[in-house]
């Protein structure tokens, strides 16, 4: 399983926000974790998500990271609130009964807590059952981790799952295994497969992947290098990758830029100096900038970059 971390020095939001991504796109997936860890889930005949936000009559704020209502025949027939913890925060124990509690007066239906732990010891912690203080009242929050994601290793089931696929890629996928190539040539092939218009989620894989040589791995399979588009300029990704500036300031966009230049670069097998490195990254000119981002994509050498 691949170690999370601050991946290519970016913030942890990254990292966090990955799963969350993936079910914006298919809440239904939530079911699939659900189903993994043992937890029977009514029939449906649609997932939609909902609203994260939980108004409290005193001026707090409670926000859950995701919120997925399953529907059948137009009626709500279990909701979802999912929780990324990437470490045990015992605060938790206050703000999880309140999320449970706001959104089964919602929507009127039967409510669980899904909360996924990227490794064993946190989950462990965020197993612990919560005293409500009523007797036989006692929350005991659903835990799933990394090692419950299926591992995706058919193209067919990638191509109708992308979702499950990116999923499995991020957390089990390892180049320096024979399990976790085949994972990752599977998402890969299935990406390379899929209908126009689709999502693919190549971006988040690569970024969240900070041993794969894209290069060496793509030529090894057979395969052709994702497009730039996909690994650089993704709307998600570039939500994610905050380069220390105030979002949304042509300055922080240039910066964030061109240090994706150096990551393509880099990640295509490239040599960058430090002399180079430093041009590029103090780069402010965005149409230099756009021109250095269409030659990433062939460029052997830092200097056809330059030239």
């Amino acid at each position: 399983m691949t170690a999370f971390g601050n991946v290519f020095g970016m913030p942890v939001t990254l990292e966090h926000e990955y799963l969350i991504e993936l079910i914006r796109n298919r809440p239904s997936l939530v079911t699939t974790l659900l189903n993994e860890v043992g937890v029977t889930v009514p029939s449906f005949d649609e997932a939609r998500l909902s609203a994260a936000d939980f108004t409290y009559c005193r001026p707090t704020e409670y926000r859950a990271d995701s919120v997925v209502v399953l529907f059948r025949d137009n009626e709500p027939v279990r909701a979802v609130v999912l929780e990324v913890q990437r470490k045990y925060d015992e605060d938790k124990v206050w703000s999880w009964p309140v999320y449970m509690a706001t959104l089964r007066a919602i929507q009127k239906c039967p409510v669980v807590l899904l909360v996924f732990c990227e490794d064993d010891k946190t989950a462990m912690d965020c197993k612990k059952p919560i005293h409500m203080g009523h007797p036989g009242w006692v929350l005991s929050p659903v835990v799933a981790a990394t090692g419950d994601v299926p591992r995706v290793t058919d193209v067919q089931q990638a191509l109708a799952d992308p979702e499950l696929a990116a999923l499995s890629a991020i957390v089990h996928g390892d180049p320096t295994t024979a399990e976790g190539r085949r994972i990752l040539s599977t998402f890969f092939q299935a990406g390379a497969l899929r209908k126009e218009g689709l999502p693919g989620y190549s971006e988040l894989v690569i970024m969240l992947q900070p041993t794969l040589d894209v290069t060496k791995f793509f030529k090894e399979y057979g395969m052709a290098l994702p497009t730039v588009e996909d690994v650089l300029f993704h709307p998600f990704v570039r939500e994610c990758v905050e380069f220390g500036e105030a979002k949304g300031q042509a300055k922080g966009e240039a910066k964030g830029e061109a240090t994706a230049i150096v990551l393509f670069l880099e990640a295509r097998g490239v040599q960058v100096t430090d002399e180079a490195r430093t041009r590029i990254v103090e780069c402010t000119d965005t149409d230099v900038l756009e021109s250095w981002v269409r030659k990433a994509v062939t460029a052997d050498s830092v200097e056809e970059l330059f030239a």
